[in-house]
């Protein structure tokens, strides 16, 4: 409904308000009236009448008008195509990466300011502002609401890739909530993903992203059974969706047959071993590692050496991956990182160091949002004490 109503307005300020009050009409008329056949079509037009209403007082619809026509005469495919102009609105190269993402969370995902400034783990009022700034920069720059042209496109699909990947990430792990998995990111972002391959469909970061997305999206059902958190390896792989590992593996053999490896084909290559797995004993480990250690030269990462520590720990043992994790340890950039006391907090349990696992899993716990995550560090610090 947004990027619908920004294709009018050319505003995202006016935009937003408009949304609100169709909105505000429906819960004045729908109790009486009922509730349309297609609510959401129903919201999409008032918010659009609205924002015309709103141009027209204002006598600036005449110089809204050429714009509107010339987006009008190349109608996309619909509600995807208008989150992705809003997307690349969004990434556009005058906005910092934090503001990118920041703003796609907000208005592409719909999360609320709380939500993304935890998710870049700042305070609310410090996020609001951050947001405020880049609306105001893509208005005082008249940044368009369009898909870039061909010549523009393979400086701005980067930006663009690494945006839909954290919201993947951000509804798969949600970092705050009482669901492990907000599936409303997870399908927005898989069907940007897929929109956006159709727009370069010989970029092989955009294939590796989707045949990521796809591959580990695929353990869905199993992860949260029940309400409660399940690990990889208590997972029944025979409710895994095959329709979509065979997707995921057939796009990451045409990313990887067209271009060098990067990133995300490494990341969905590791997906794929774990999806090939008959079961967690036949995990090859080995494999793993090695991609890891390819992952670390292409994306250096603090938590890409943190997942490669998990890795050496399932191969070598506990005590191997707490060798490997200690490197880690005085980083600034995982100090307030809850995986990482999680990690340290097995391995420590693994090897019977319980009092200091306990002191890991309470700090795990002070750092962790999600009250499904929560319950299962609860039931771990309660078993090692």
């Amino acid at each position: 409904m947004l990027a619908a109503t920004v294709r009018v307005t050319r505003d995202l300020d006016l935009a937003e308000e408009c949304v609100q009050d169709a909105f505000a009409r429906a819960l004045r008329s729908w109790p009486a009236g009922g509730v349309p056949d297609r609510p959401g079509a129903w919201l999409t037009t008032v918010a659009r009448n609205r924002a015309l209403d709103v141009l027209r007082r204002e006598s600036a619809l005449r110089r809204a008008l050429p714009l509107l026509v010339t987006e009008e005469a190349t109608p996309g495919p619909g509600e995807d195509d208008d989150r992705l102009r809003l997307i690349f609105t969004c990434c556009h190269p005058a906005l910092s990466r934090e503001a990118q993402v920041a703003l796609t969370l907000r208005l592409v995902c719909g999360l609320t300011t709380a939500e993304v400034a935890r998710a870049f783990l700042v305070p609310e009022p410090t996020m609001a502002a951050r947001v405020t700034r880049a609306k105001r920069k893509i208005s005082a720059a008249r940044i368009p609401f369009r898909v870039p042209s061909p010549d523009d496109l393979p400086e701005r699909v980067g930006a663009v890739l690494d945006v839909i990947h954290l919201v993947f990430t951000t509804g798969h792990a949600a970092p705050v909530g009482d669901t492990l998995v907000r599936q409303d990111l997870v399908d927005a972002a898989i069907a940007l993903a897929r929109v956006l391959r159709l727009l370069v469909p010989h970029d092989a970061s955009a294939t590796a992203l989707l045949a990521l997305m796809l591959l580990v999206d695929a353990r869905r059902d199993t992860r949260g059974a029940g309400g409660r958190l399940v690990l990889l390896s208590e997972q029944d792989r025979t409710r895994w969706d095959t329709r979509q590992i065979r997707e995921g593996t057939d796009l990451l053999t045409a990313a990887l047959r067209r271009h060098p490896p990067t990133r995300y084909a490494v990341e969905a290559a590791l997906a794929a071993v774990h999806a090939e797995a008959p079961s967690w004993e036949a995990t090859d480990w080995p494999q793993i590692v090695a991609l890891y250690d390819v992952l670390r030269r292409l994306w250096p990462s603090p938590v890409v050496s943190l997942n490669r520590a998990v890795a050496v720990g399932l191969r070598d043992g506990p005590a191997a991956g707490l060798d490997a994790l200690t490197p880690l340890l005085g980083m600034p950039e995982l100090a307030t990182y809850a995986y990482l006391s999680a990690v340290r907090a097995d391995f420590l349990r693994r090897l019977g160091r319980f009092p200091e696992a306990a002191d890991a899993y309470t700090e795990a716990l002070a750092l962790t949002g999600n009250d499904v995550e929560r319950a299962f560090l609860e039931s771990r610090l309660a078993e090692v004490r």
